[in-house]
């Protein structure tokens, strides 16, 4: 698929082409119309001559009007064909070079004509009506018809050099048009979640460019304005929530002694209790998410030990993957350092496992390791579940996106937030997180990549 630059310069290059070519093709029928009218006033020019030869006298006989006009047609004989007939049609006079060929009679039609005569060619043919002698003047048109194939040999050198330098000049004129297009597009390209307060430069003038610059940047305000509103609900009723959720917590913590000789309403009193729980770690998870694009939860970056971190961390994840029956490995974990908030990126990791746990089927393994790259670390985390299809596989990071486990067990996939909440913090270290398709077997690879230990600015 071509780039619009590449459209643009070869629209511009075929419509220099074409134009070009199609002035030189007028260009080409002009030439030929005024060769053959030149050679028109040429024919009348002899015919003058030959007129004053013949004289006045309305009867002649062919050999009179042989000796009165034949040495101006010898003369004559590179350049004309000469032929005179009577107003009967009967010729009278036909020039040597005219071999057997008769001119045809042109009276009645135009005073010029083109034919073709045998073993001479194409001859351009002026007669002229004067009195009783009706002279006919022809001119080879061979000289015409080489000064013409010349003109268009050339004329096709000049279309080919105009559209190869069509294209030159149409690729620097289309990067040159769309300059502001091509600022516009990196700017928007720009403004994402954390930086909604962007704007577009708008261009100088008044044209169409200027009205979109406008028109995009008040779409923009429109975003920021709805982001901020969502941020703000999202944290004022996530912050407002947590008290009378706390409240209900405790009153059901009450009725548990009152319960203690009630099986069937003891067992309901914990099912409210793990709701309650669970709504208690949403709220949490979406005021973290709501801290952290908004920038108020700026990490207090450190420098961490990789094997460190990493020790800390497999020790949690070892329990939690065991309790599930699932068995956690870490690679060997070659020594360096990263910038970053300890407890943020054990979390992100925590964050992780428990999701490759909530795939992985009994007996599977997840796998983590770490490799560094030429701007940081890598760490990839490998489960051993189904896999996702691949337009699916940029949403596992959206809020409350879940999709069903092995088995259609959706229960322990908990609030669709956990990989949301790890994209957060992989980008407030300046890192990414993206997710694939394992190529060895079925399952997902969850890669982390984060920066180096920057230790001159820290």
């Amino acid at each position: 698929m071509r780039t619009f630059t590449q459209r643009l310069t070869l629209r511009f290059a075929a419509l220099v082409t074409a134009t070009t070519a199609g002035v030189l093709a007028i260009g080409g029928w002009l030439l030929e119309r005024e060769a053959l009218r030149g050679v028109e006033v040429l024919h009348a020019v002899e015919f003058k001559e030959l007129r004053a030869l013949i004289g006045d006298s309305p009867v002649l006989t062919p050999e009179e009007l042989t000796r009165r006009i034949s040495r101006d047609v010898e003369n004559d004989a590179a350049l004309y064909f000469i032929q005179v007939h009577s107003e009967r049609g009967e010729v009278m006079f036909r020039s040597p070079n005219l071999g057997t060929n008769v001119l045809p009679d042109l009276s009645g039609r135009d005073q010029h004509w083109t034919f073709d005569l045998p073993g001479i060619g194409p001859v351009h043919i002026s007669e002229f009506n004067d009195g009783p002698w009706h002279v006919q003047v022809a001119s080879p048109l061979a000289p015409t018809r080489r000064l013409l194939r010349d003109y268009f040999e050339l004329a096709a050198i000049l279309v080919g050099v105009v559209a190869a330098a069509g294209l030159g000049l149409g690729y620097a004129f289309s990067r040159l048009t769309l300059r502001p297009v091509r600022a516009i597009e990196q700017t928007a390209r720009r403004i994402g979640a954390d930086t909604l307060g962007e704007r577009i430069p708008v261009p100088p003038g008044r044209d169409e460019l200027t009205a979109l610059t406008v028109l995009l940047n008040q779409m923009f305000d429109r975003l920021e304005a709805s982001f901020d509103q969502v941020r703000r609900f999202t944290a004022d009723a996530s912050h407002e929530l947590k008290t009378p959720l706390a409240l209900v917590r405790l009153n059901a913590e009450k009725l548990r002694p009152r319960l203690a000789g009630d099986p069937e309403g003891l067992s309901t009193l914990e099912d409210l209790l793990e709701e309650i729980a669970q709504l208690h770690q949403i709220i949490e998870s979406l005021l973290f998410l709501s801290r952290a694009e908004s920038g108020a939860l700026a990490p207090k970056a450190r420098v961490v030990e990789i094997p460190v971190l990493m020790r800390d961390f497999a020790e949690d994840a070892t329990a939690l993957a065991q309790d599930r029956g699932v068995k956690f490995v870490v690679s060997d974990v070659p020594p360096g350092e990263l910038s970053g908030e300890p407890t943020l990126l054990r979390q992100m990791f925590l964050n992780l496992v428990t999701n490759a746990l909530a795939v992985t089927p009994p007996a599977g393994t997840i796998a983590l390791a770490v490799a560094p790259t030429e701007r940081g670390w890598r760490f990839t985390l490998r489960d051993e579940g189904p896999g996702l299809p691949a337009e699916q596989l940029e949403r596992i990071f959206e809020r409350f996106v879940r999709f069903d486990s092995p088995g259609g067990r959706t229960e322990a996939r908990g609030h669709g937030l956990g990989l949301a909440i790890c994209r957060s913090i992989a980008r407030m270290h300046d890192g990414t997180i993206r997710a694939e398709n394992r190529s060895d077997r079925p399952g997902l690879e969850l890669i982390v990549e984060l920066p180096r230990a920057d230790r001159t600015g820290r």
